[in-house]
């Protein structure tokens, strides 16, 4: 690594991990200048691409996931570690397909599976984006299926 002030060469000082084990920050010191500065590593496990209803393909953005993960959970009981678990594990389940490309679909199934042991408000609120609900009848089908299970 370069020092970002004279560009000579850098040591490591001190490093430790960060972002609850899915990071780790590095603490270096320039051997020419002695500046010292952080660098963060992050574990970038999914790389892969996202086929939408369309066709079309785009790459993963995990913004999106949590954005809808988030809409579906608001104001439902769920603490961030919780959210953040939930996360991980439905990503988790993603990469374990072991695919380049994966449909929004096969990702919806994924994240219903999840939202359907944790939280059934939000399962619906999820269901009825991704399913495209048209009606109330949807919805009272849907919820009678939660009820049965």
């Amino acid at each position: 690594m370069n020092c970002p002030i004279c560009q000579g060469e850098t040591k490591v000082v001190n490093s430790r991990p960060g972002d609850q084990g899915r990071s780790i920050r590095r603490r270096r010191e320039c051997l020419k200048c002695r500046q010292r500065f952080s660098t963060y590593e992050k574990i970038s496990l999914i790389d892969f691409q996202v086929r939408k209803s369309d066709g079309k393909k785009e790459p993963y953005y995990r913004h999106k996931l949590e954005g809808g993960l988030r809409k579906a959970l608001d104001r439902r009981p769920v603490a961030e570690k919780e959210f953040q678990k939930l996360l991980f594990t439905i990503e988790n389940d993603i990469f374990n397909l072991e695919k380049e490309t994966v449909s929004t679909e096969q990702i919806g199934r994924i994240v219903l599976t999840h939202l359907r042991e944790m939280d059934k408000v939000a399962y619906l609120r999820f269901a009825s984006i991704h399913r495209n609900f048209r009606s109330p009848r949807e919805f009272e089908r849907e919820i009678q299926k939660l009820e049965k299970a």
